[in-house]
């Protein structure tokens, strides 16, 4: 396959989960996957992001990414040693650290590669753990589905599965379902409950048709356009409210199964870079929410072209990886206190009432001796001015002998 047709086929990379299609016992990938060329440059991308002026606030120690994809290829070079025991809710494999055609692969490098000799290629968070989740398979090539997929109650269960038994920090779904499903925005509802971030694909279909993408439409999840070098919206890219933020995703340089990288675009290939981010900012601030790890990163968003605070093609902006992590923010604003209210029934109030009186008591004994003094000064001064006038003689009266 030539290069050109990879790109074409990464181009449209999205996992569709609306059909039920049933899991295997077994996993035999249709064909052995071959090492690609090693991009020996630095990416674009890299040279935007720059991992390395990124390191001294935060790699990702600590923080786990579950990349809820096709699978993780453990073997790659540049993920070697950092790809712990996942799950497989589609084949049953156990550890989901098996790939067989690249998508998830692709996803999880461009969240943690780390540097290697003859490459410029590396991720943004290279000290995070990849918790690899096996789901979906599926890509469209030439506007055909082609692969297996699971449903979307066994992509609930993989969500719930990564925030709880997986101890993800941060769920990253390059996936995109184009129907609402109970089930699968309850599974979000839990882990951003739990704390876990949850990053979400905005979907490559604005060309046809613009339908709304899920989840990235659900509340608590953080949606990802894709835009170019040119920093304008992807063709591609979907645009709605859905889009909080977009990243770099037309093309990309990605890790490609066995060994070696990929050019790749998708919105898929945006949204790892802003869950890595999010990895960032979860180890540089380890007590901050899945709302805060939000208000961070759209707060710190690059303008988008046409100005305003937030479209529908854009979001806030575009993703600035250094300022998300070391700007300082204003506190989010919050509702105003509620008035106070005593009820004399509690013991604390009652005191709080009693030393209220005895202050105002005292200020009146102030007041009144305050006053008295003022009075007799005036008095004595009185009696002064008079004896004055007189030479301090007696007041004239009877003469006695």
């Amino acid at each position: 396959m030539t290069g050109r047709r990879l790109v074409a086929v990464a181009a449209v990379a999205a996992a569709v989960l609306t059909v039920p299609a049933p899991a295997r016992a077994k996993v035999v990938c249709q064909s052995v996957a071959q090492a690609k060329p090693v991009v020996s440059g630095v990416p674009l991308e890299d040279r935007m992001y720059d991992p390395k002026r990124l390191a001294p606030f935060a790699t990702g120690a600590g923080i786990r990414v579950a990349v809820i994809d096709s699978g993780v290829d453990a073997t790659h070079p540049q993920l070697r040693g950092h790809v712990s025991q996942g799950a497989d809710f589609l084949h049953g494999e156990r550890s989901g650290r098996q790939d067989c055609n690249g998508h998830g692969t692709a996803v999880a490098s461009i969240i943690g590669a780390v540097p290697a000799d003859g490459t410029g290629f590396q991720g943004l968070a290279p000290e995070a753990v990849i918790v690899p989740v096996r789901i979906s398979e599926q890509q469209e090539i030439d506007g055909k589905a082609v692969g297996d997929r699971g449903t979307p109650a066994q992509f609930a269960e993989a969500i719930d599965w990564a925030a709880g038994q997986g101890r993800a920090d941060v769920i990253n779904l390059s996936l995109v379902m184009t129907d609402d499903n109970d089930a699968v925005r309850r599974a979000v509802a839990r882990a951003v409950a739990r704390g876990v971030v949850v990053v979400a694909a905005a979907g490559n279909k604005a060309q046809s048709g613009n339908p709304t993408p899920f989840p990235a439409q659900y509340d608590g999840v953080i949606g990802v356009g894709a835009i170019t070098p040119e920093g304008v919206r992807a063709p591609f890219s979907q645009r709605g409210d859905y889009v909080d933020i977009v990243a770099m995703g037309a093309p990309v340089t990605a890790a490609g199964l066995v060994g070696g990288h990929d050019s790749v675009q998708g919105t898929s290939f945006s949204a790892p870079f802003v869950a890595a981010t999010a990895a960032l900012i979860k180890q540089r601030f380890p007590t901050i929410s899945p709302l805060g790890v939000e208000r961070r990163l759209t707060a710190t968003a690059d303008p988008a072209p046409g100005g305003g605070p937030r479209s529908p093609d854009y979001g806030f902006g575009a993703l600035n990886p250094y300022r998300a992590l070391t700007a300082n923010l204003a506190p989010a604003a919050g509702p105003a206190p509620p008035p106070e209210v005593v009820d004399l029934n509690d013991p604390a109030a009652a005191a709080l009432e009693a030393r209220r009186d005895r202050s105002r008591d005292q200020a009146l004994i102030f007041a009144g001796v305050g006053i008295g003094l003022v009075l007799l000064l005036g008095v004595v001064a009185a009696v002064v001015r008079q004896g004055r006038r007189r030479g301090w003689r007696p007041a004239a009266g009877g003469h006695t002998d």
